[in-house]
């Protein structure tokens, strides 16, 4: 297991008087605000947002979430709390429609035109001819187990409903376990399922139910209940939780079964009304510059947005290990998109939730 963090935090150290020297793209430093961010652990961590602060002048802050489907109803509960959301790809739409976040202005963010065209042109920010979000990095939802429990990552996801590991299982409490069930059903279209399929994965979730030791929210969450011997085997946000644990020097192996996996992408999204504006753009150039992009890298293992930006702070071990000369990669996993009902989805994993 290739020790992501560790490695990228010693190639910031390496090229951060470089990096400095040039000064941070569109992040003078003027005067004093505060930007206020909804977003994933990991994406706010201080090893990176200190020297955002030094240089800009702006005061960042950070509330977690544990799913795509928190952003909505932390934002309607908010009051007006939040500047920037960083929602997946199949997020990002629905906030659209709901009429939460606003256009991005393209001419305030520097590099744009370096991210992945295959990013920036997504359809889920790119509505209405217009610019609804600044993507910042990418990456897959694999599996991984527990080296000294299994001597062998299974080959298909029929090891989820095995009863040898019942009490040694999670999967993500999140709508995206009805992914996973419809592609161990053989199912291809997982964001346009139908009534009757709808109700074949609700029944699969449910006849599984008896063998997982719990849902987990969180990252944390998930490494605990690794660290505890709880869990030997879940799905996880692939290169994060995996180093979290080596560190603790729990070995644990990622893999992707015959049924694929999905794949992500998370953009900053400016929320309707913020009156944060200055420093949220700010922000929002820091994160796909060099110590933004590598900054968010060294603490996740996720990949960068901009290839040009992670360039400059990796080396080509890493750079390779990321994808980052391949973006191809992405094009071999199912990459999320708003399902067509998004409330069934809800609602269905809500269900299998709350069955006896």
């Amino acid at each position: 297991m290739i020790d992501y963090r560790g490695k990228l935090r010693s190639v910031l150290t390496v090229s951060a008087l470089a990096i400095a020297g040039v000064g941070l793209s569109g992040v003078p430093a003027l005067a004093a605000g505060e930007v206020a961010l909804l977003t994933w652990e990991g994406y706010a961590d201080e090893s990176f947002v200190k020297d955002f602060e030094a240089a800009s002048g702006c005061k960042l802050s950070a509330t977690y979430v544990g799913s795509n489907d928190d952003f909505a109803p932390k934002l309607a509960a908010g009051g007006g709390v939040y500047d920037l959301i960083s929602p997946s790809i199949d997020t990002t739409s629905v906030m659209v429609k709901a009429g939460l976040v606003e256009p991005i202005d393209a001419s305030k963010v520097d590099r744009l035109g370096d991210i992945f065209p295959q990013f920036r042109e997504a359809a889920g920010i790119n509505i209405d001819g217009k610019l609804w979000g600044v993507p910042f990095t990418w990456g897959s939802i694999p599996f991984m187990y527990r080296t000294d429990k299994m001597s062998a990552a299974p080959a298909s996801l029929s090891a989820f409903w095995d009863p040898k590991y019942k009490g040694k299982l999670s999967l993500w409490d999140d709508k995206s376990s009805i992914y996973v069930a419809a592609r161990m059903l053989g199912y291809t279209n997982i964001y346009d399922l139908s009534d009757e399929q709808m109700a074949a994965v609700k029944a699969k979730l449910i006849e599984q139910k008896p063998l997982i030791r719990k849902y987990w929210g969180t990252a944390g969450e998930l490494v605990n209940l690794y660290a505890n011997g709880e869990v030997w085997m879940s799905n996880t946000w692939g290169g994060y939780q995996s180093s979290l644990l080596a560190e603790q020097g729990i070995e644990v192996v990622e893999f992707i079964p015959k049924e694929n996996a999905e794949g992500w992408m998370d953009s900053w999204q400016v929320v309707k009304g913020s009156a944060n504006k200055e420093c949220a753009y700010k922000w929002i150039n820091y994160s796909v510059s060099p110590k933004g992009q590598c900054g968010v890298s060294s603490v996740t293992g996720y990949s960068s947005s901009n290839p040009k930006a992670a360039k400059e702070c990796m080396d080509a071990e890493t750079f390779t290990t990321l994808h980052m000369d391949d973006v191809g990669y992405i094009d071999s996993l199912i990459l999320w998109q708003e399902p067509s009902n998004l409330q069934k989805y809800i609602d269905t994993w809500n269900a299998v939730k709350a069955a006896q």
